[in-house]
């Protein structure tokens, strides 16, 4: 028995530190008087006193929806019609794209291959665009195939290039990404340029023989003899200085482009490997600044007929590179120094081909 307040017994026994009425004791008026005071337990009204709590149902949760299937190869191969894939727009006019960068790759080897030649001293050899056009139109029909596949890969990659010189490069801001779509925009007028050249022998076996036997090959003066058409027109010098000023333009950029090696933001850093940057970083920078001193030397050629007003002082890639022989007692060593940028840059165009942002 315990004892309550003011001495009183309270009927209760310690179990623990919880007491317990015992049997037969008698409880203690306190606790009557708190059991009295005690607020009745409230029932709903048609409820029973002593009824357990109603269960409201549950419904069950909704099943979640089947994920969507992965897009097959055959739905991906389908799906240019429609589908937009950033800068370069339609997947078709991308995977086109691709292909003319690697048409692009391969010219610029063959314009190695035919610099090399140029410096054994031939004299009939054009290092230029139609004479790589040249080398693969004398493989006869593959040659013609390769070019018309060649042809409209240069276009596609050009109709990319337009929409990236608009809407492009999203993924850079101000001067930068001004910088690029002005050289995007150069990028498209010479890949149109150059699907323009290979289209008519990638056509000519379709043809067949024109009558008289087969044109002549085209003369290394070819670049002269417009200058001078252009000299009959009003301020036609005026116009030469500004396509000097343009190529000079376009050495300085590629300069840049090849000493802060800008390009690498145009690739998916992703689908590079280690060793496949480094190789993009070397390819891609010399290639550059080797195409910055070709392009330069033909800005110089036309810079200088534009001040003498004479034709046949300006000249195109193979008149720039007997410029860079001719041009000091280590002029044949710059030309293969610039013979390997080209090479180089072939590589970077594989290598861009693959890992080019869309």
């Amino acid at each position: 028995m315990v004892r309550g307040p003011a001495g009183i017994r309270s009927g209760y026994a310690a179990v623990g530190s919880r007491p317990v009425v015992l049997p037969g004791s008698a409880v203690s008026p306190l606790v009557r008087s708190r059991r009295a005071t005690r607020p009745p337990r409230l029932v709903p009204p048609g409820a029973e006193p002593d009824a357990p709590p109603a269960v409201v149902p549950v419904a069950d949760p909704a099943p979640a929806p089947a994920p969507a299937p992965a897009p097959g190869r055959l739905r991906r191969a389908t799906s240019w019609v429609t589908a937009d894939a950033g800068d370069a727009g339609p997947y078709g006019v991308e995977l086109l794209g691709r292909a003319g960068l690697v048409c692009y790759g391969v010219l610029h080897l063959l314009l190695a291959g035919l610099a090399v030649v140029l410096m054994r001293g031939s004299p009939t050899v054009h290092a230029d665009q139609q004479g790589a056009i040249a080398v693969v139109a004398g493989l006869g029909p593959v040659g013609a195939a390769l070019l018309g596949l060649s042809a409209l890969g240069l276009v596609a990659f050009g109709v990319w290039q337009v929409r990236a010189a608009l809407v492009g490069f999203g993924w850079v801001s101000g001067g930068e990404r001004f910088r690029k779509r002005f050289g995007a925009a150069g990028k498209a007028v010479a890949m149109f340029s150059m699907a323009s050249l290979a289209f008519p022998p990638a056509i000519g076996p379709l043809r067949g023989p024109p009558p008289g036997g087969p044109p002549a090959p085209s003369a290394p003066h070819g670049v002269s003899d417009l200058v001078t058409s252009i000299f009959a027109l009003p301020a036609g010098r005026v116009a030469v200085g500004v396509a000097a000023a343009i190529a000079l333009g376009m050495a300085v950029g590629m300069c840049w482009t090849g000493l802060h090696a800008s390009y690498l933001g145009d690739l998916h850093a992703d689908r590079l490997t280690p060793w496949l940057r480094r190789t993009a970083l070397v390819a891609g920078s010399y290639g550059n600044l080797a195409r910055a001193v070709l392009t330069g030397s033909v800005g110089v050629l036309f810079a200088a007929a534009a001040l003498t007003g004479d034709a046949r002082h300006s000249g195109g890639f193979t008149q720039a590179m007997w410029f860079i022989e001719g041009a000091g007692p280590f002029g044949t060593v710059a030309l293969v120094g610039v013979s390997g940028g080209l090479a180089a840059y072939g590589v970077y165009c594989f290598i861009d081909a693959y890992a080019r942002r869309a």
